[in-house]
């Protein structure tokens, strides 16, 4: 016991201020929503606008639209569309033709030819865009293409994209992530009042170890030799 309370002091000693340090920095970086830190209460939202492309084959005016992205899916060059209602489209750039929503068929050839070991798929299904699963988190309709190690692929509905790809270690550290900022219901706000106190506990409590790091224990008295 002797050895091990040597040992606690030198590790004591050896890792106190890193401790305070993290603390300290993970106390100021929680203090403050990350939206403000990013500076986007800053920003003036305009009103939104509809697109306008005068001659284009798209017809961006009818079609309302508020987004447009030009990818390369299958050897053609894609528009792909979102509406001033979030909806998403895709169109052939060089036809203008509307290109269908993908299939569970054409979902799951996707994440054949772009994901290692997409090829054992043990189901596909499809989720809307206001009910998707919680590892996915976004009102996006996808197709969820579950692959036999644990790996979920999330292939969007209208973008003909694979939007995320969720492994057991990504659903492991995400928990382990909600554990961390205190706040598993959403696990998206690092700034919120029970971590604050939390953090500001535990950095007083480092620096008060760190302080009685410096105290001199006083030496105990030897026992008294037993009576004659």
């Amino acid at each position: 016991m002797r050895t091990l309370a040597k040992w606690h002091i030198w590790l004591g000693w050896l890792v106190g201020v890193p401790i305070a340090m993290w603390l300290a920095t993970g106390l100021f970086m929680v203090s403050r929503p990350i939206d403000e830190v990013r500076g986007n209460h800053l920003r003036i939202e305009g009103e939104a606008v509809p697109l306008k492309m005068p001659g284009s084959s798209l017809a961006t005016e009818e079609a309302n639209l508020r987004e447009m992205r030009i990818v390369m899916q299958g050897g053609r060059t894609v528009a792909v569309l979102t509406d001033m209602d979030g909806l998403v489209s895709r169109v052939d750039v060089a036809t203008g033709a509307a290109i269908p929503a993908l299939d569970a068929a054409a979902a799951r050839a996707l994440v054949t030819a772009q994901v290692i070991g997409g090829d054992k798929v043990e189901r596909v299904t499809l989720f809307p865009a206001d009910r998707t699963p919680f590892d996915f988190r976004r009102p996006l309709a996808v197709w969820q293409v579950a692959l036999a190690d644990g790996t979920n692929v999330y292939v969007g509905r209208d973008t003909g994209e694979i939007e995320a790809v969720r492994t057991r270690w990504w659903r492991a550290f995400d928990f382990a992530w909600g554990l961390h900022i205190m706040y598993l219901s959403e696990r998206e706000d690092t700034s919120h009042p029970v971590l604050i106190v939390f953090a500001a506990l535990s950095l007083a409590g480092a620096l008060i170890g760190c302080v009685l790091m410096f105290r001199r224990r006083r030496a105990r008295p030897a026992p008294a030799p037993p009576a004659a």
